[in-house]
C-alpha cells in the first residue's frame, strides 16, 4: 500500500491529515510526524529556523522509522524564504537523511501541481505578513509562475492561523481572487482546509489550491499513488503524474 509521510511543524492544522485519510480511504496510507518548532512566528528568521536541516534530519529518521514511500517537508514558508535554490538543497538534505526516499516540499508541491494542470496565472491569497508572502510570489516567479494579485493577512503565528474557521477561510480565500488568475494559492499548512475543498472552488468557480491539500497530493503522487480521486478539488480529480517534478 503507497505509504506517504509527512514532517509537519509544530501544532496547528495536523489534525487536517486525518481528514485526509478518511476522504481518500482505505487504499493508501499518510503517516505524519512532528518537527521542533523554536519559535511560532511567521518571520523570516524563525521560518530559517524552522526549515534547518538538523530539525528536519531528527523529523525523517522518526518518520522513516514508521515505513514510508515518501517524504514531504509539509511547510510552505518554512521551504520557500530560502529562495528556490535553497529549498532544492533543503529537499536534497531531506532525500539523503530519508536514504534516497522520493522527497518534496510543500512550495515545490505548489508548483508541481500547477504544472501538473497547465496552469501559470495565479492568485495568492495568504494568511502571512506582507514581507513573507512577497518571499513567496519570487519563488513562484523563479518557476515562471504569474502572480496577478497577492495579498497577505499579517498573521504572525501558526497556532492564530490554525484557529480560523471554515466560514473565514473561504471569506478570505474568495477576497483574494482575480479574474485574470486561473487558481487561487492558499500558502499555510497551519490552515485547515480538508473538508472545505470543493466548496471553496464552488464558491470562487475556479481552481483553489491549498497547502495541506497539494502537500498530501505531492506524497502520494511520490509515493506512486497517481490515480483520480473525488471530493477534494481539481488537483486530486485530475490524478497526478511522475514527470511533473521541478525540485529534481
Amino acid at each position: 500500500m503507497p505509504t506517504a509521510g509527512f514532517l509537519y511543524p509544530g501544532y496547528s492544522a495536523e489534525d487536517d491529515y486525518p481528514e485526509f485519510q478518511k476522504l481518500l480511504g482505505p487504499d493508501v496510507t499518510l503517516r505524519l510526524v512532528h518537527t521542533l518548532m523554536r519559535e511560532d512566528a511567521h518571520r523570516v528568521d524563525a521560518l530559517l529556523d524552522v526549515g534547518g536541516p538538523d530539525v528536519l534530519a531528527d523529523g525523517v529518521r522518526e518518520l522513516t522509522a514508521l515505513g514510508v514511500d515518501s517524504v514531504v517537508w509539509a511547510c510552505t514558508s518554512g521551504s520557500f524564504v530560502f529562495g528556490w535554490e535553497g529549498a532544492r538543497e533543503q529537499v536534497a538534505g531531506v532525500r539523503e537523511a530519508a536514504g534516497g526516499i522520493p522527497a518534496s516540499s510543500t512550495s515545490f508541491a505548489f508548483v508541481n501541481a500547477l504544472r501538473h494542470l497547465g496552469l501559470t496565472k495565479v492568485a495568492i491569497a495568504a494568511t502571512y505578513p506582507e514581507d513573507v508572502a512577497a518571499r513567496f510570489v519570487g519563488f513562484l516567479g523563479f518557476a515562471g509562475i504569474e502572480v496577478v494579485r497577492w495579498a497577505g493577512r499579517g498573521i504572525v503565528t501558526a497556532a492564530e492561523v490554525g484557529t480560523l474557521g471554515s466560514d473565514d477561510v473561504l471569506e478570505f480565500v474568495a477576497a483574494g481572487n482575480h479574474p485574470d488568475a486561473e487558481a487561487v494559492l492558499v500558502p499555510d499548512t497551519a490552515l485547515h482546509s480538508s473538508g472545505i475543498l470543493d466548496t471553496l472552488e464552488d464558491r470562487l468557480g475556479t481552481t483553489v489550491l491549498t497547502a495541506n491539500q497539494v502537500s498530501v497530493w505531492e506524497g502520494l503522487r511520490l509515493a506512486g499513488a497517481t490515480g483520480p480521486r473525488e471530493g477534494l478539488g481539481t488537483l486530486f480529480r485530475s490524478g497526478a503524474a511522475m514527470a511533473v517534478a521541478a525540485e529534481g
